[in-house]
């Protein structure tokens, strides 16, 4: 089975190339950049898979579709959180969350091979794409939560939480008095939840308050750690994958 990988990051690029391969998959070619995707797409026999990341360095990746007819399934490979592109699911367009985890990498790829629901040409097309992304986008997201400590239930507004975090297969919400609370809910329903404008998710780890930083400095192997004004048990670093996106979400 063959692939294409169009991811504008060089080293996410071949992280996924090497996972492909451990899968058994032929990665044809590596693309990065939308100009190059069109070209390469015009000009050569289109693969079984392509894994594309939708926002590339030179636009956005449905913009390929307006000036090529793609003839393969095509596995989207974002950052965008998972509230956002739950409208692709639902209308059987496929994706992976950065960073990409083995396991789900795998199980993409197993139904993809199983099924072989091939998006032949015409079938996906940039405004379609577009319309499910701006309509899933139009979210009220949260503005407080309520938890339940001892006999009591207590109320904490977004500007009272400093983090979330996951510990020991339990998650923690990281008050600015410097205090944790168990949440009977996952990082990853979290990360749909908040408004992505004041929280990133640096890690996998981590969900960090944009209010709460204190302060950002250079990290080993070109990552950074988060200072938060409310937050010192432990480092808070940004994942390598993540870096490029934490810089242009703080601007």
């Amino acid at each position: 089975m063959q692939a294409v990988i169009v991811e504008d990051e060089k080293p996410s690029a071949r992280r996924l190339n090497r996972m492909l391969t451990s899968l058994d998959l032929e990665v044809i070619t590596m693309l990065h950049s939308v100009a190059e995707a069109v070209i390469w797409f015009q000009n050569n026999e289109h693969p079984d898979l392509i894994f594309l990341d939708i926002q590339l360095s030179d636009g956005l990746s449905f913009e390929i579709f307006d000036k090529v007819e793609i003839s393969s399934a095509i596995i989207f490979t974002t950052a965008y959180d998972e509230y956002t592109l739950k409208a692709f699911k639902l209308n059987s367009i496929d994706y992976l969350l950065k960073p990409i985890d083995d396991e789900e990498l795998k199980e993409a790829v197993d139904k993809f091979s199983t099924n072989r629901k091939v998006s032949q040409g015409g079938l996906i097309k940039a405004e379609d794409i577009q319309k499910l992304f701006q309509q899933s986008s139009a979210k009220e997201y949260k503005k407080r939560y309520t938890l339940q400590v001892g006999q009591h239930l207590k109320i904490f507004d977004l500007n009272e939480i400093c983090c979330f975090y996951s510990e020991n297969k339990g998650t923690y919400l990281h008050a600015s008095t410097d205090r944790s609370y168990l949440m009977d809910v996952s990082l990853d329903k979290l990360e749909q939840e908040l408004d992505p404008e004041k929280f990133f998710r640096i890690s996998r780890k981590f969900i960090v308050n944009l209010a709460a930083i204190q302060d950002i400095v250079s990290y080993s192997n070109l990552r950074l750690e988060v200072k938060l004004d409310c937050y010192n048990n432990e480092p808070l670093i940004v994942s390598r994958e993540r870096v490029k996106q934490f810089k242009e979400w703080l601007e």
